[in-house]
């Protein structure tokens, strides 16, 4: 579930903040652009999630 809630918001926040940069810079809303940098997007999310340790790091408070 966590797989497909990150994909609908990536997906949705990418193509939103296509949109709006290129309304900004006079460009034009293209979608498989769009499409093509959330994938991509999605895919670096994924592998950052997976290479950050779950657990806590064990603190070393000797006093």
């Amino acid at each position: 579930m966590r797989f497909i809630m990150t994909f609908v918001w990536c997906f949705l926040l990418i193509h939103m903040a296509s949109y709006v940069v290129n309304s900004m810079t006079g460009g034009h809303y293209d979608f498989m652009t769009a499409s093509t940098l959330s994938v991509i997007a999605i895919v670096i999310i994924f592998i950052i999630a997976e290479v950050i340790p779950r657990n806590p790091a064990a603190s070393d408070n000797h006093h």
